[in-house]
């Protein structure tokens, strides 16, 4: 049974943490995921040139979820120069400027690297037009894979996020879609089997990066369960 790739969220101060952070998990990873919002240093060029797994550099601002609260240009320059140092995947919201998101997909393209457009929705889950709509949107605008996360309350909920793959597949268009909160656990599993893109884990529980977020080692006890008989 295939399935999508694992991404490790690390939210720590600068480049010598996320390096011990990362070291007992990286062979349980495919995407290691460096929240540079999050850092008093982000200046993790060492990183991205020794670690042997991707790494998607995002830098999420207040207004989604995030703890950058300085000016939207700065944000944008500061992903970009993680472009220059190697960064193999790159985040930007939907809801950015188109200008910034301009400049992200432009560098991205020199340097070689993949762009993500994100959407949270911390609140509900969007009716499935709605869901629809925002994919849509983001295949026409230029991304590379779509991520697409929100709130679910319940299991209808859940179905609904989880169904917007259908969509993708049938565009043959790489998306991470699932839900938070504890209703949504299950869809961050669920989306690995079900032709999702990529998952996030945290490092720890305690370590997470969004609500319901599992960790990397929980979701390494149950994967083998999925996946007995397969090799």
């Amino acid at each position: 049974m295939s399935r999508g790739l694992i991404c490790v969220s690390v939210a720590v101060d600068d480049e010598t943490e996320v390096q011990r952070a990362v070291a007992p998990i990286l062979p349980l990873v495919d995407v290691i995921e460096v929240r540079l919002d999050c850092m008093n240093d982000p200046h993790i060029a060492g990183f991205i040139a020794t670690t042997k797994k991707p790494v998607l550099v995002t830098n999420r601002p207040g207004w989604e979820g995030g703890q950058w609260m300085g000016d939207e240009q700065a944000r944008v320059d500061l992903l970009c120069r993680a472009l220059h140092w190697g960064a193999g995947f790159v985040d930007i919201e939907l809801l950015a400027a188109p200008e910034l998101r301009a400049q992200v997909l432009d560098t991205a393209a020199r340097a070689g690297a993949k762009v993500i457009f994100s959407s949270h929705d911390f609140q509900a889950t969007p009716s499935r037009a709605v869901l629809e709509d925002r994919l849509s949107q983001m295949m026409a605008d230029g991304a590379d894979v779509a991520k697409i996360v929100v709130t679910a309350k319940d299991a209808a909920d859940c179905l609904r996020i989880l169904a917007l793959q259908e969509k993708a597949m049938a565009a043959a268009f790489p998306l991470s879609g699932f839900a938070m909160g504890s209703a949504g656990a299950i869809s961050r599993l669920a989306t690995l089997y079900l032709g999702g893109f990529m998952t996030y884990a945290a490092l720890s529980p305690e370590q997470a990066t969004a609500p319901g977020q599992l960790s990397v080692q929980e979701l390494h006890r149950i994967l083998p369960i999925l996946e007995r008989g397969n090799d």
